[in-house]
């Protein structure tokens, strides 16, 4: 346990000084959100682009996988959206309340952490994570909002979400890079060369803009963060864990690396979505805030759990 943390330490610190950083106006939302920016479209998409047209097809596709993580991750959604109705929250509200205790930094924080602490054999697994994450639950709470508040879904939601996904850097390089993959083409090293420097920086910026933007988040709504936080530290992984134990057995590593995927903070893309449609951003800017921090325990702890003796 103690080595597991200190392992994850250097990646909490670089969160960290990134906090500072925002914290201080060294660095301004401004230059946070170009930050974030650059490791989205580009540092971030040459990475999955890269590892994805470089491993096997066959490596990266698990079905089991795809429908255990999808089940569990419906679990704590449904359950987090439960409690919400029960409190007698409107739809869009309990919606966005299911994304923060169900979706995860798995783009910026456990793609790169991930890679390192169970090596790159862990890529085609989170790749997996992060397509579920972005094609069914950004289309789902950009249903259930729109839904939510017009009594009625128009072709134009569909529209916005088709147009969403094929616009998303992370979908597309990952396509990409399974197509490139899938056809067997290999990488020429110029190319392969360019990926790696460009995809190089996408670890120390994505931790960093993710430090940035966390100063620049409130900690209202502490009672329901803590709430969120505990379905997205623990009860996320932990559903995780028994449905791709018990329920779709599927093979040791794969499974840890999922469930170590799980155990991450809320994702920053729900408060962008959040604040985009007004709908509780404060609630996710706590829950974001407060489970990233504490992560700093809860995520090292579990990777030591999945990851055995």
């Amino acid at each position: 346990m103690v080595d597991i943390f200190l392992r994850t330490l250097p990646f909490f610190a670089i969160i960290g000084l990134g906090y500072w950083a925002g914290r201080t106006r060294f660095f301004t939302e401004q230059a946070t959100a170009y930050l974030t920016k650059f490791v989205f479209f580009f540092a971030l998409s040459a990475m999955l682009f890269r590892f994805a047209a470089t491993l096997p097809f066959d490596e990266i596709f698990n079905g089991r996988l795809v429908l255990g993580y999808l089940l569990g991750t419906l679990i704590v959604y449904a359950l987090a959206s439960l409690v919400a109705r029960v409190r007698r929250l409107d739809i869009p509200t309990a919606a966005v309340e299911a994304q923060c205790a169900a979706i995860g930094n798995v783009g910026f924080l456990g793609l790169p952490m991930l890679a390192v602490l169970f090596t790159q054999a862990a890529i085609g697994p989170v790749m997996l994570v992060l397509t579920v994450d972005l094609v069914v639950f950004s289309s789902l709470i950009v249903i259930l909002i729109n839904g939510g508040r017009d009594g009625r879904l128009t072709v134009g939601t569909f529209r916005m979400i088709g147009l969403g996904l094929v616009k998303n850097p992370m979908i597309v390089s990952i396509s990409a890079g399974l197509i490139w993959s899938a056809l067997q083409i290999p990488v020429p090293d110029p190319l392969n060369d360019f990926l790696t420097i460009l995809g190089g920086a996408a670890t120390p910026g994505a931790l960093f803009a993710i430090g940035a933007s966390l100063a620049s988040k409130s900690a209202e709504r502490v009672q329901i963060a803590a709430w969120l936080s505990f379905c997205k530290l623990v009860l996320h992984p932990l559903c995780v864990a028994i449905v791709l134990i018990w329920i779709i057995p599927v093979a040791a590593f794969p499974a840890s690396v999922a469930i170590a995927a799980a155990a991450l903070p809320v994702a920053g893309n729900v408060y962008i979505l959040a604040a985009h449609y007004n709908v509780a951003p404060h609630r996710a800017s706590a829950a974001i805030l407060l489970s990233t921090m504490a992560s700093i325990l809860t995520v090292p702890f579990v990777i030591a759990w999945v990851s055995g003796p």
